[in-house]
């Protein structure tokens, strides 16, 4: 008998905005400090929601490189990243001046080795460590809640 399919998550972006939507690759940036699994989210640029680090594919790297590289620039955090992603979920890009854009984002686990003082995006966004459930709150996205619910290093 073989194990049965995990059943996948509903996505949120409706049929027709599939089509259009854009790839993306993220980072679950965790750690475990005296025992506790915490998460680092930082805040978008411009609405300063809480988010993870994620990015547009880049010439050149694997997506869980571009996952790391964003993870480095945008929270001034690295460490070793799985090549294997943990999950895909979905989001409106609110673009400046024009529609939304619907994006996928493949997420990817980075655990952290180093928190760098100093980092390309410091100054446009704030960083923080929450707990799996203080985290899972604090995103907006729902498949993302869930898929940072569900992690388990």
């Amino acid at each position: 008998m073989s194990p049965s399919k995990p059943k996948p998550l509903p996505i949120s972006i409706n049929p027709k905005q599939k089509r259009m939507a854009r790839a993306q690759f993220g980072a679950l940036c965790y750690r475990v400090e005296q025992g506790v699994v915490q998460i680092l989210l930082i805040t978008s640029r411009r609405t300063k929601r809480w988010i993870l680090p994620k990015g547009w594919p880049e010439d050149g790297l694997t997506p869980a490189q571009v996952a790391a590289n964003e993870a480095r620039e945008e929270a001034g955090v690295t460490g070793k990243i799985k090549q294997r992603p943990i999950g895909v979920y979905s989001y409106e890009k609110h673009v400046e001046n024009a529609a939304s854009l619907p994006c996928m984002v493949t997420l990817y686990v980075l655990k952290v080795k180093t928190q760098c003082d100093t980092y390309p995006e410091q100054s446009e966004r704030q960083r923080q460590w929450f707990s799996c459930e203080e985290a899972t709150s604090r995103v907006a996205e729902p498949e993302l809640a869930r898929l940072i619910k569900a992690f388990a290093p």
